[in-house]
């Protein structure tokens, strides 16, 4: 991995692994309810949320494949990999103050496509909140940085 550039296909190895782990805001909810127009009340109004099955309001579970995300973009592979597909459960809700922590799992590698299958997983303390897996394109090293390793 150079500084500017994430793993490249060539450096990745099964049962790679990293993490990010972030503590759910007020400020986390209402942000992300205002760029991606989910406004849904179970979010982002208490009273209407203590009607609901979950008793108070929960985190959008999709801020949670935002971490994942966060991990592929900046740790693993990082820099220069491309999404190809998400598959994602929600298990249980997340609430302002819970901890997530998003870690990634490298399970497969397609060398003929480049891609990289990762095993996903979300959790807050003990309790998994969301999981699945995901197919990323890495990039190959370069011809000129592949002769100078070697």
């Amino acid at each position: 991995m150079d500084e500017l550039h994430g793993y490249y296909f060539e450096d990745l190895r099964v049962g790679m692994t990293d993490v990010i782990s972030r503590t759910v805001t007020e400020s986390d909810i209402v942000l992300f309810a205002g760029v991606t127009g989910d406004t849904n009340p179970v979010h982002l109004d208490q009273a209407f949320a203590e009607q609901t099955m979950f008793k108070g309001r929960i985190a959008h579970g999709v801020l949670g494949a935002g971490l994942i995300s966060a991990v592929f973009g900046t740790k693993l592979p990082g820099a220069g990999c491309i999404y190809v597909d998400q598959n994602l459960r929600f298990r249980a809700p997340v609430r302002i103050g819970d901890t997530m922590v998003a870690r990634v799992t490298l399970k497969e590698l397609i060398p003929a496509k480049n891609r990289a299958i990762f095993d996903t997983r979300c959790v807050v303390g003990d309790t998994v909140v969301v999981e699945g897996d995901a197919t990323l394109m890495v990039e190959s090293r370069p011809a000129a940085q592949t002769v100078a390793a070697e």
